[in-house]
């Protein structure tokens, strides 16, 4: 197969050309779409903050890390379904690709029904269980049961976009999420300001954008896609591609949910010193989450990438793609060292105004920027075992980091010399420890894994249309 595009699709097969520009071309319409995401939040934050008021911007943002939780499990069976998917295609099985992705509707719809119904259900237990401010407790209940209910939407379009990138179609999402920010600004400007609905107008206005998205991207790929042009027989249920789905996506989702729960643990520990040294770590956790958006675009194309390749049998082609992701972290990483040091003050100053949380929001950053290149090796290195089906690894991987966060924290802010700078100490060695070991699965697995031979090479049939693979 030769690295052909399909103009009409988007479909990019990366089982041939040079991998550097393969990669980084798929992953930067990725990294363009998460920076635009990550300032719709912030808008989305300015308008609950400014229009409704301080105790709705809490309300919501106490039910950021349990929202999360919810998501993150339908979430990571929708990936699992999509490195699936990208094996299927690398191996030139275009059936089984359809087949991917029609069952995909069985795997993540009863996942995600089912998340949204314990979501719904829980929210009150769970939020009082959390110590929610009592102003803010129901507020923070009409969120999440509004935001649950409808997670359907949510997990939709990510399972969605998580199969277009296994084609190799970074392009596609991008332009839908474009459209999904838009229209949820101007849903939560006329549904809050207009309508005075506060923070459930909010909710319903995550909920409504994301359902348009996921509507819009999945008929655009079945004008566009070939392989979303599904037959009656590729809706048949196929257990083996169901039992796959579930044996690399539930890893994933593990992996996600205990990260979540590991930062929960650390920001008890954060809490413990102070509104001031709260706030720094606040704006730090902004920041870095901005930093993080580059390692996560290219882990998530090096799992599409490792995914093909492997069908194809091209493990030679896999690691090459690996050291191109080593030499962009380290370069991104050294760029994103240096930053902090020069404009630290600076940056944390864009967040917040008191002198002290700045000075400590600062040395705070310059910390935990010594260990960047560690966590992108993590990125690259459980984005690469994703996709070649070494998902138990991610499971591993969030227990890790789930034993980091809860362990370290307490001995090591209880050392007079360093005290609330082990915050910032404990995430640079949570990165470092879980890097080292990805460092090392990665060199193990590789080694353990001999070529495969591809499934199929008959071409797309003409109900599907036509296909990039020459």
């Amino acid at each position: 197969m030769d690295n052909t595009v399909n103009k009409r699709s988007n479909i990019v097969n990366m089982t041939e050309g040079n991998p550097a520009k393969l990669i980084l071309a798929f992953a930067l319409p990725m990294l363009l779409g998460n920076l635009f995401q990550q300032m719709y939040n912030m808008v989305d934050c300015i308008i609950v903050g400014k229009c409704v008021g301080d105790d709705a911007l809490a309300a919501v943002g106490a039910t950021g890390s349990v929202n999360f939780f919810f998501f993150s499990i339908s979430n990571g069976i929708g990936t699992g379904v999509g490195i699936v998917a990208a094996q299927f295609f690398g191996a030139n099985d275009h059936k089984r690709v359809r087949r991917s992705v029609s069952n995909s509707l069985y795997v993540v719809g009863a996942v995600g029904i089912l998340m949204s119904l314990i979501g719904f259900s829980v929210a009150y237990p769970l939020l009082h269980l959390l110590d929610t401010p009592a102003e803010c407790v129901d507020m923070s209940v009409t969120y999440m049961q509004i935001t649950c209910g409808g997670s359907l939407a949510v997990v939709g379009y990510n399972t969605v976009s998580s199969l277009l990138r296994a084609l190799g179609d970074s392009k596609t999402p991008l332009k839908f999420l474009i459209v999904s920010c838009v229209l949820n600004i101007g849903l939560d400007l006329a549904f809050v300001q207009g309508f005075g609905w506060g923070v459930a107008g909010v909710a319903w206005a995550t909920v409504i954008s994301q359902l348009f998205s996921t509507l819009s991207c999945v008929l655009y790929a079945r004008m566009r896609n070939p392989y979303f042009k599904i037959t009656r027989e590729d809706r048949e249920p196929d257990t083996d591609i169901i039992k796959k789905s579930f044996a690399i996506g539930v890893p994933i989702a593990f992996m996600m949910s205990t990260i979540s729960v590991s930062c929960i643990a650390l920001q008890w520990v954060v809490n413990g010193f102070g509104p001031v040294v709260g706030a720094a770590n606040t704006a730090i956790t902004k920041i870095e989450q901005i930093i993080q958006q580059p390692y996560g675009s290219l882990g998530a194309a090096l799992s599409s990438y490792a995914g093909q390749n492997l069908g194809a049998g091209r493990t030679d082609r896999i690691k090459k793609g690996f050291r191109v992701g080593v030499r962009f972290v380290l370069i991104f990483s050294a760029v994103m060292f240096l930053i902090p040091k020069l404009f630290g003050r600076q940056i944390i100053g864009i967040f917040i105004n008191d002198p002290e949380a700045i000075s400590i929001g600062a040395k705070g950053l310059m910390i935990s920027s010594s260990f960047y290149a560690l966590l992108g090796m993590i990125y690259i290195c459980r984005g690469t075992l994703n996709g070649i089906g070494d998902s138990r690894y991610a499971m591993l991987n969030g227990f890790t980091e789930l034993g980091c966060r809860c362990c370290l924290p307490k001995p090591i802010t209880s050392v007079p010399q360093i005290g609330k700078w082990g915050i910032w100490l404990t995430t640079g060695l949570t990165w470092s420890i879980t890097g080292i070991m990805s460092l090392f699965r990665f060199r193990s697995k590789m080694k353990s894994i001999a070529p495969a031979e591809p499934l199929d090479d008959t071409p797309l049939d003409e109900t599907a249309g036509s296909c990039c693979h020459a």
